[in-house]
């Protein structure tokens, strides 16, 4: 006869206490995941921070010449007087000593003193940022907004006539060397060439206008930069969320929701693109750290009194301590962006904190 195993009876102190919610206990969980992921990345970029900072020291005393000569050419000058130089400069010390007064005078915030503007590096850096940013930020939300727009459309049409035109174009612009175009623009807009007139400024930000016309002045000098800008990087933007776009439409949650009845821009407005969009935003993040870093090539060609005319200036003389501290800028900006991207893209695709 089979024998019915007893009930266990409850423990004398009362009924067991019951765990934690299943759904509290998984999201603290992906807290704890994110938060690993998030010290990581900050590691890492921490890392990279003083790989930049020993790079930018040695990288920029390779360079060949004389600071103290360069900057003396062509005037008359003893050599005591040179010497006093260098002892001003500090470039009479040891290399391993100087780089230990580096190290030590950034953690401080000090950069220096540019050699040929005899003013603090930081405050070159301050001067030269805004219009960079006014001439950079512009040309990257212009770009951005066109290449995923174009993007997606040709991936959505892929094969028809537009998709092939966008597509060519947009290979052709990105291969083409930003000063090269930047240069066509000046001879064809602003020279002017047959019948085409000289519309725009050949270089500079403003001609010294006030008030409203000032503002007007400065958009008119932004023109041909930010078209050069905008022409190269905003086939870049283009191919990336057309691939990404591509990928998405043989899904089945596509399909399901086409049998939903949704419309066919509903199904890609609202399912494919923002889950296309995700590569797309690590290429956004990317471009945005350079935004702020500024194009070198482009506002020299225009002469853009920016950060990238900045740079090419100091590696004229070459002025070390503007040198560097552009370059650990840039590198600083870059590493940033990145970092930023890393940290939001688990927010927007939690399977990446889990890797």
């Amino acid at each position: 006869m089979t024998q019915i195993a007893p009930v266990p009876a409850a423990p004398a102190d009362g009924p067991r206490p019951a765990g934690p919610p299943a759904g509290r206990s998984g999201s603290g969980n992906r807290t704890l995941t994110y938060l690993r992921h998030a010290a990581g990345k900050l590691a890492g970029a921490a890392v990279s921070l003083l790989a930049v900072l020993v790079t930018s020291f040695f990288l920029f005393r390779l360079i060949p010449g004389d600071p103290v000569t360069q900057m003396t050419r062509g005037r008359p000058i003893s050599q005591d007087q040179l010497d006093a130089l260098r002892r001003e400069f500090g470039l009479d010390l040891p290399v391993w000593q100087q780089f230990l007064d580096y190290c030590g005078n950034v953690l401080t915030g000090d950069f220096g003193t540019s050699y040929q503007f005899r003013a603090p590096v930081m405050d070159k850096i301050g001067e030269a940022v805004l219009p960079t940013l006014l001439l950079t930020l512009t040309a990257f939300v212009i770009h951005t907004a066109l290449g995923v727009l174009l993007g997606t459309r040709s991936a959505w049409r892929h094969n028809s006539r537009g998709d092939k035109a966008n597509t060519g174009l947009a290979l052709v612009l990105f291969s083409v060397p930003s000063f090269w175009l930047g240069l066509l623009a000046i001879i064809v807009f602003a020279n002017g060439v047959g019948p085409v007139p000289g519309l725009f400024p050949t270089g500079g930000m403003e001609t010294g206008e006030e008030g409203l016309d000032h503002v007007l002045d400065v958009a008119h000098h932004m023109v041909l930069p930010v078209l050069t800008l905008v022409a190269v990087d905003y086939g870049q933007t283009l191919l990336v969320t057309r691939s990404a776009l591509l990928d998405e439409m043989g899904s089945d949650y596509l399909t399901t929701a086409r049998a939903k009845g949704l419309r066919d821009d509903q199904v890609r407005n609202r399912h494919a693109l923002p889950n296309a969009l995700l590569p797309t935003m690590t290429l956004i993040f990317v471009n945005l750290g350079r935004t702020v870093a500024g194009v070198i090539l482009v506002e020299t060609v225009f002469s853009w009194p920016g950060l990238g005319s900045l740079f090419y200036q100091a590696l004229s003389v070459p002025d070390l301590p503007l040198v560097q501290g552009l370059f650990f800028f840039f590198a600083a900006t870059m590493i940033l962006a990145n970092m930023l991207a890393d940290l939001i893209y688990p927010l927007l695709d939690p399977r990446v904190g889990n890797q």
